[in-house]
């Protein structure tokens, strides 16, 4: 029973340390931000890059929506990446210059951003910025990219959440939940003066930043990786809230459930991949940066942290039943109600006004929905392969 004990106080503390991170990064949030001016350089050119599959539907206005803001010296590119619909000439009414690739065993917006690249690199831009074709850039946003991106010579992240608007009951769940993933503890970091992850959209690269980067290929979270990859060569990403993205989240339960199984795979398998390597490395190399952003991959997506931890205090609570040793609940305890309140403090500053107190209460019927999404990855059946959401 000793053994077992010990068994399961090591088990609570492995889960108490991503549970207390992610409380540190939600408090943290809440800080007061730091005062920057930023003012983008006149004579620093910028490429917009947009990787699009089968985007004729948002193609025209996230283009028209963006001309407006670019400078005399920047440029914006398409790529339509293996379309077979109309993509590619509604970009170019609208203004956009696009380039076309057609490589179907080898798809995905890894393959894309490549190719973009090597278009442009011919007469390299400055600073690039990648934007999805389903996102828009509220006003300004392109000159603070440019402007912090040419001043820290980082890779720079836009705030980036999808809208809440006319989303079903689990939607707004979900939206939270993106909510806290990218906006609330980004920001947390920020106000520590630590990096932050890239999350795929509104991202911002000087040139060889961007071009040392490794390739993506069909990886599934390829905005993830790219960031960690560039934070081991010395390129820490950094947070830019005056620049803001939109978008939406899909409609329909089954285009949701399939976003959602391409993110948290992916983020898994990069927290497996990399999570302790930033750690070690880090230590060994004595940079901070590395060590914050290893300590924030190994964060679960919250609704399996949530899981994993309610599940943890039930075993805790028949353990100290059985052997009357209250270690193991305390700390799986603490860990829950770290989780918890981090999250309500998100939702209370950052999401109150979108996503209404009633929506909270069907939480539970949330992690339901999301333990098949979990047990497939458990079972082997994770999803491996790029796929485009439906909108």
């Amino acid at each position: 029973m000793t053994a077992l004990v010990v068994l399961a106080v090591a088990v609570a503390i492995v889960l108490l340390i991503p549970s207390c991170v992610f409380l540190l990064e939600c408090v943290s949030s809440l800080l007061a931000p730091r005062k920057r001016h930023l003012s983008r350089p006149d004579a620093v050119s910028a490429a917009l890059l947009i990787p699009a599959h089968n985007e004729e539907a948002a193609i025209y206005d996230t283009v028209t929506a963006i001309l407006p803001q670019l400078a005399p010296t920047d440029r914006l590119v398409v790529v339509a990446d293996n379309c077979d619909d109309a993509t590619a000439s509604r970009a170019v009414r609208a203004g956009a210059t696009v380039v076309e690739r057609t490589d179907p065993s080898n798809r995905g917006k890894g393959y894309a951003l490549a190719f973009g690249m090597n278009y442009l690199a011919n007469d390299p831009p400055e600073i690039l910025i990648v934007l999805d074709a389903d996102c828009q850039l509220t006003a300004g946003s392109i000159d603070a990219l440019v402007a912090r991106a040419s001043l820290t010579q980082r890779p720079v992240q836009a705030d980036y959440v999808a809208a809440a608007a006319d989303l079903g009951p689990l939607s707004m769940i979900s939206f939270l939940a993106m909510l806290v993933r990218n906006r609330v503890r980004p920001r947390g970091l920020s106000r520590l003066g630590m990096p932050c992850t890239l999350t795929g959209s509104g991202m911002a690269f000087p040139w060889e930043v961007f071009c040392a980067a490794p390739s993506l290929g069909g990886e599934l979270v390829e905005d993830l990786m790219m960031g960690i990859e560039l934070a081991l060569l010395g390129h820490e990403p950094t947070l830019c809230i005056e620049a803001r993205v939109l978008s939406t989240l899909p409609r329909t339960r089954e285009a949701a459930t399939s976003q959602r199984r391409r993110w948290e795979h992916g983020q898994l398998r990069m927290q497996m991949r990399y999570g302790p390597k930033l750690l070690w490395i880090g230590v060994a190399r004595r940079r901070l940066g590395l060590i914050v952003l290893g300590l924030d991959l190994l964060i679960p997506p919250i609704a399996l942290l949530v899981i994993v931890q309610a599940i943890a205090v039930l075993l805790s609570t028949a353990l100290f039943a059985v052997s009357g040793s209250s270690a193991a609940l305390v700390l799986t305890a603490i860990g829950l109600v770290s989780v918890l309140l981090g999250t309500c403090l998100g939702w209370s500053h950052y999401g109150r006004s979108e996503v209404p107190f009633r929506y909270l209460l069907l939480v539970p019927i949330y992690l339901l929905w999301k333990v098949p999404l979990y047990a497939a990855l458990a079972a082997g059946r994770g999803q491996r392969t790029w796929e485009r959401t439906e909108r």
